[in-house]
């Protein structure tokens, strides 16, 4: 029986939860939904993550309302994707922030990317009607600035490449509390579509560096504790690693993207199938993982009509 395309069946609404992950810090998270982080500052209010709509937005606004009614100053939008940016008219106008290859990518493929997404993810784009189109950002940056929302530092910075060439963390060192975007899951399936397996765990080991009291992940869980940092960081890269690697062994020989599923399924299913969002992202991770393999350093654009093709040639 072919499986129902990526998250098109997954109709359920999530139980939303905001935990306080450091002081004045706040990760939005809704059982492996895209999740937010809140910073709250001397004078203002930093958003990472604008959520896919308006309506999820508003969610967010709403958790942000209860503790605090300083002024949203500032958006980060960790990288271009429809799920994680979409939203951003709902917060008014704050400064955005991207960093230079995310708007670039915006450019690129930000259009193709919306109409992809809105077909994987019907649930997550109800309301979309108010979207008024693609987010924009008004400032961006290479490989780090520093924002202060009145007396508490805010630093954003580009560690690597991973689930896209353009990823964003945003580090707050009062705290040592970090917010990483898709960077880094709790068990998620990784999203590797856009990704760069040789670089992923190199950009998670930058991360591990600062030691982090917290992480507000991309899916899943507030990561609270370093033990529990620590745990999330290294199932991230396994995850990773226990993708490309089947998948890279099978490209080296010739083999065929099917043969590549089949060996990426016989190594990842026994640890991550009760991953949220693991049938979902897995056909996309096998392709992108044997282009990679194959020398394809620029992740292909993907388009409707591209994910209902290799969808039918993997999973159905």
């Amino acid at each position: 029986m072919t499986k129902a395309f990526a998250s098109a069946a997954d109709m359920t609404e999530k139980q939303t939860s905001f935990t306080e992950i450091g002081p004045g810090l706040y990760a939005f998270t809704a059982e492996g939904d895209p999740n937010t982080g809140v910073i709250i500052g001397d004078e203002s209010v930093m958003i990472v993550e604008a959520q896919a709509t308006p309506r999820l937005a508003r969610k967010v606004i709403d958790c942000v309302r209860q503790v605090t009614d300083k002024p949203i100053s500032h958006l980060v939008l960790t990288h271009y994707h429809a799920v994680r940016v979409l939203g951003a008219s709902a917060y008014g106008a704050p400064q955005i922030v991207m960093s230079d290859t995310a708007r670039a990518m915006v450019a690129e493929r930000g259009a193709e990317d919306w109409q992809s997404e809105f077909e994987r993810f019907p649930r997550l784009f109800q309301g979309h009607e108010e979207i008024p189109g693609l987010t924009w950002p008004t400032t961006t940056f290479s490989d780090r600035m520093t924002v202060y929302l009145g007396n508490r530092r805010v630093d954003i910075m580009h560690l690597g490449r991973a689930h896209t060439a353009g990823d964003a963390v945003v580090w707050v060192p009062d705290s040592e509390v970090m917010f990483t975007g898709d960077i880094v899951e709790y068990h998620s399936a990784c999203y590797c579509g856009d990704g760069h397996f040789g670089d992923w765990e190199e950009t998670l080991m930058n991360i591990a560096a600062f030691d982090p009291q917290s992480i507000a992940p991309g899916r899943g869980d507030a990561l609270v504790g370093r033990e529990m940092v620590g745990k999330a960081i290294a199932s991230t890269a396994d995850f990773v690693n226990s993708t490309y690697r089947p998948v890279a062994r099978v490209a080296a020989r010739g083999g065929s993207l099917k043969e590549a599923w089949d060996a990426c399924r016989a190594e990842c299913d026994p640890k991550f199938s009760d991953f949220a969002i693991y049938e979902h992202c897995l056909p996309f991770n096998v392709a992108r993982a044997y282009d990679e393999a194959r020398g394809i350093d620029t992740p292909r654009i993907w388009t409707a009509q591209r994910d209902k093709e290799m969808w039918a040639a993997l999973q159905g």
